[in-house]
């Protein structure tokens, strides 16, 4: 495939690269989940399942905060429940979604740097300086977000819905599968809800959040943790402040975060602004120069308001013109007279003169 332009790629050029970023990703999650695949004592006995035993760390150190405090309730998953499956093949396909998952968290950082690896090369200079930490910052959020789900909220959710009756009479048998799937959704759900200094990050570039606008819905969004809290933990005020508390922290980062971008953006805003503001003053301050005369302005000046002599001149007069006169007095040419013409013409004249004499003598 031949580039259409010199540093640019063609459509299919770029799914191909995509294609092979895909494949990297895949191929190192597969290889870590078949790791998981392998040790799966380690996984379902260590991992998975120990979030409801009782020397679980979160359920010893809540135990002792209770005896310090006196307060009972919070001593959690002291009673743990055995689970059971109801189908021949569930442990089979419930170690097999175990082992991807496990993967999947593990190569996070991988699989998220081969996706920035894709969108750098069509990013700005300045906007690969501003995110040349994301790929670090991504993957330690992440990072924290599972271990606050896995250590925070999965014993508390285990012990609240494990150990939770309608009635005394309903017998509660927990499948694996319905245990599985508690405990992976709660710590992928976490890894994704600690990105949201990211998200924050990115939108507020973009210019879809605001300080304000965060500041505006800072009541919902604690309504909605606080609601959340309660729901995936036991009724009980500190287990909600121990899961809401961390929340809304991450809430007001992010708008600490949106501030600083905004400040940013301010600032740039007026570097780039500010020469063009220099310029514009000068042109003001300085003294307004004549503008020069356009040849059609200055001829209109220049012409009198009375009627240019040439128009005079051709009007027609009463009399004749001077031309015409000097025209009218000059005697026609006539040819030399030879001598014979002379004396007819002599001739010719007596007889004029004495037919006038006649014509001017009386009648008696």
């Amino acid at each position: 495939m031949s580039k259409t332009t010199e540093g640019e790629m063609s459509f299919l050029e770029h799914l191909e690269v995509m294609r092979w970023h895909l494949l990297r990703s895949i191929a190192a999650i597969v290889i870590l989940a078949l790791v998981a695949f392998v040790f799966k004592e380690i996984v379902f006995d260590k991992i998975i399942l120990a979030p409801k035993e009782p020397p679980f760390p979160t359920n010893r150190w809540l135990c002792k905060l209770g005896e310090i405090l006196g307060l009972e309730r919070i001593c959690i998953n002291q009673n743990p429940f055995t689970l059971q499956t109801v189908k021949m093949a569930e442990q089979f396909s419930m170690h097999i979604i175990v082992s991807l998952v496990a993967g999947l968290v593990v190569a996070f950082p991988y699989v998220f740097w081969e996706f920035w690896r894709f969108i750098v090369p069509a990013l700005y200079d300045k906007e690969k300086n501003t995110a040349s930490g994301a790929v670090f910052f991504t993957s330690l959020l992440f990072i924290l977000g599972v271990l606050f789900g896995y250590y925070i909220i999965s014993p508390l959710s285990v012990n609240f819905l494990g150990n939770y009756k309608v009635s005394e009479s309903v017998i509660s048998a927990p499948t694996l599968r319905s245990y599985v799937q508690t405990i992976t959704s709660v710590v992928l759900a976490a890894g994704l809800v600690f990105q949201l200094p990211i998200l924050v990050y990115f939108l507020s570039k973009v210019g879809l959040v605001t300080p304000g606008f965060l500041k505006k819905y800072r009541r919902h969004s604690l309504i909605v943790i606080v609601t959340l809290s309660a729901i995936i933990t036991p009724p009980d005020v500190f287990s909600q402040i121990l899961v809401a508390l961390p929340l809304m922290v991450l809430y007001e980062i992010g708008i600490l975060i949106s501030r600083r971008i905004m400040k940013q953006q301010e600032a740039e805003r007026e570097d780039y602004d500010e020469p063009a503001k220099a310029k514009k003053k000068k042109v003001f301050t300085e003294e307004p120069k004549a503008k020069p005369k356009t040849k059609p302005e200055a001829e209109k000046k220049e012409e009198p308001t009375e009627e240019p002599e040439a128009e005079k001149k051709e009007e027609p007069t009463e009399g004749p013109s001077k031309d015409q006169e000097e025209v009218s007095t000059k005697k026609p040419w006539k040819r030399p007279a030879s001598e014979t013409d002379s004396k007819e013409e002599d001739d010719r004249d007596e007889d004029d003169s004495e037919t006038e004499n006649d014509e001017t003598k009386p009648s008696e």
